[in-house]
């Protein structure tokens, strides 16, 4: 008995770790494909806007549905606000170095957009996978799988556009990938035993972030490139993300 016990666990330890590593790897890659369509491949503006308003619409409820709702619970109101604007914050501070500052307006503002609310939400996909609900992995890494792959190819064209060379762009953005996976795997090691409470304010500033980015990057270039279709591509995304949200249970 003691050695089919053994059995077991060794069995179930191996499928975590092989769930693991294939969730982390197709959110991952959703930046490098994204990455490489939009710098080689043909993405018309219309297309590009429309893709971005669904990723904005997915994260518009994403962000109440699985990140502020449960930080009030675990955490209260007071610090949910303090986390959220201090994450608001930090993006928009450092989206206007880049914008204003550095005078870099290529594709570094979305870049910015991945990688900043990126990291928070990455540490919670790491935490998430610790507790084995399939069905709440998939809703939660379908949400960013849904925001990356069109944010990373819409920065990737602009990159291009800007002047920047295909293998800079592509490292860039394979960068990014590896840092995000990096932040799955952190949280899923690190964050195993830490409290609800604390892991809910982490959510909370990549809240703040993800609203920030809406608001300064995402929605702006995909009203310009799409015109008024994307309000019903921002739709779209937002009954995509309730589906996924659904379906996490």
């Amino acid at each position: 008995m003691n050695v089919q016990h053994a059995l077991n666990d060794l069995f179930i330890k191996r499928i975590t770790a092989m769930m693991i590593f294939l969730v982390i790897t197709i959110v991952s890659a959703a930046l490098i494909i994204g990455a490489l369509w939009g710098t080689y491949g043909k993405l018309p503006n219309w297309l590009q806007g429309n893709l971005l308003a669904i990723a904005g619409g997915a994260l518009m409820l994403a962000v109440v549905l699985q990140m502020l709702q449960p930080a009030v619970t675990h955490s209260g109101l007071l610090a949910t606000i303090g986390f959220t604007l201090l994450g608001a914050g930090v993006f928009t501070s450092i989206d206007y170095l880049i914008d204003e500052k550095l005078q870099s307006s290529g594709g570094g503002g979305l870049l910015a957009a991945v990688t900043l609310d990126g990291v928070p939400e990455n540490l919670a996909l790491g935490v998430s996978l610790i507790s084995g609900n399939v069905m709440q992995v998939a809703a939660l890494a379908g949400s960013i799988l849904l925001s990356n792959l069109p944010e990373a190819a819409g920065g990737a064209k602009q990159m291009k556009e800007s002047g920047s060379s295909n293998k800079k762009i592509l490292l860039i953005w394979t960068g990014a990938a590896v840092l995000l996976s990096v932040a799955a795997i952190a949280g899923n090691i690190l964050l195993r035993d830490v409290s609800k409470s604390t892991i809910s304010l982490i959510d909370c500033f990549a809240a703040g972030a993800v609203i920030a980015s809406l608001a300064t990057e995402v929605f702006p270039d995909a009203f310009k490139k799409g015109n008024h279709w994307v309000g019903i591509s921002t739709a779209i995304g937002l009954i995509l993300a309730l589906g996924l949200d659904q379906l996490g249970g």
